[in-house]
């Protein structure tokens, strides 16, 4: 087993060898290997390192696919509310994003499967899915998937697949992913992160898992762009890659508890409603009669002292949200509750009436 501290003792382990100079674009071939091996262990393909780029973070290597596939003007369709990063990324690169947005009903997220068809045309360069979602917990069932692959095959889209929350799944150890379904020549490039799993966000690590076709490709964008991942910092990863997994499983078992905690907490407050999330570690839950959760967020922090991300910052559809982060002990998820409970109804008066 090993936890943080292993990662921190192999980046200090690695310094102390003189790993501290230039690494192959793509990254060392030690991490890529076991990252192949990591992927096919949890989808039951069979990856090689050809298929791995290392990046500096999940960022990067969005914005490395962004610049991969898309030239000015591409169109580029993208599932909201999400994490504004990934399609600004692709907005960067020249994309027109056009966006389907899931649904809120009969307390569970939809995804208006024949919109999104709809808008997935021979014109569409990529289809950009955060299964699990930032910030809904939303995911993508098997179904759904099998679905949008077999349109996107037939329409030549590429599917691009951040998979950052993919082992922060509330039903199991791993939610579902296209990786099960695909075969190797697909359109299918998916985005991962040493952030979320691992609780390694200060690292900046990540990966890419493509066609081994664009291998020359992500090196060049990575040459140009920063040249190589930290090499000590591929160390840390490769400590946590080959003997992390009980640091994962501890992590599914602390925010499974931190959920049931954010429900019965909210649960007492008025007006508000959410929707349980599936995966990943936020409760994105709205408010009745609230409009702009901008104005809101920023008065409940000024009032309570507890961040939390305006609603409006995924999407226009979420206006009248909020999200709040349980990736937190007992102890602190129970104090910013409190906090809550003193001032949230004094920001809903000071805003509403």
């Amino acid at each position: 087993m090993a936890d943080i501290a292993d990662s921190i003792e192999a980046a200090q382990n690695a310094l102390q060898a003189g790993d501290h100079f230039y690494q192959p674009n793509n990254g060392k071939p030690r991490l890529r290997s076991a990252l192949a091996r990591y992927m096919n262990g949890l989808y039951g393909t069979s990856k090689t390192k050809q298929n791995i780029t290392v990046t500096a973070s999940g960022m990067q290597g969005l914005a490395l696919t962004a610049l991969a596939l898309i030239n000015s003007g591409d169109r580029v369709v993208c599932i909201d509310p999400v994490w504004p990063n990934l399609g600004e990324s692709f907005k960067i690169a020249g994309g027109q994003i056009d966006s389907t947005t899931l649904i809120a009903r009969d307390g569970r997220w939809h995804l208006d499967m024949e919109e999104l068809l709809a808008k997935l045309t021979h014109k569409t360069k990529a289809l950009l899915i955060n299964s699990p979602n930032n910030p809904t917990g939303w995911v993508c069932s098997v179904e759904e998937q099998k679905i949008i692959l077999d349109h996107c095959r037939k329409q030549g889209i590429w599917i691009v697949a951040d998979d950052v929350y993919a082992r922060l799944y509330q039903h199991g150890s791993l939610a579902p992913g296209f990786q099960h379904l695909a075969n190797a020549d697909d359109l299918l490039i998916s985005i991962n992160s040493f952030s979320k799993a691992w609780s390694m966000t200060g690292w900046r690590l990540g990966w890419i898992t493509a066609p081994a076709s664009l291998e020359k490709t992500f090196a060049h964008l990575t040459e140009f762009n920063i040249a190589c991942p930290a090499g000590f910092i591929q160390e840390a990863g490769l400590a946590m890659i080959e003997q992390g997994e009980a640091e994962v499983s501890l992590l599914q078992h602390r925010l499974r508890k931190a959920l049931t905690l954010t429900r019965t907490r909210l649960k007492h407050f008025e007006d508000i409603s959410f929707i349980e999330p599936d995966g990943a570690f936020y409760c994105f839950f709205s408010v009745k009669g609230l409009t702009d959760s901008l104005a809101f967020a920023h008065s409940l922090l000024e009032q309570t002292k507890v961040g939390l991300a305006p609603g409006l910052a995924f999407g226009p559809a979420g206006g009248g949200y909020l999200r709040l982060c349980y990736a937190q002990d007992e102890q602190f998820l129970n104090k910013a509750f409190d906090r809550l409970d003193k001032g949230f109804n004094a920001v809903k008066k000071s805003l509403f009436e």
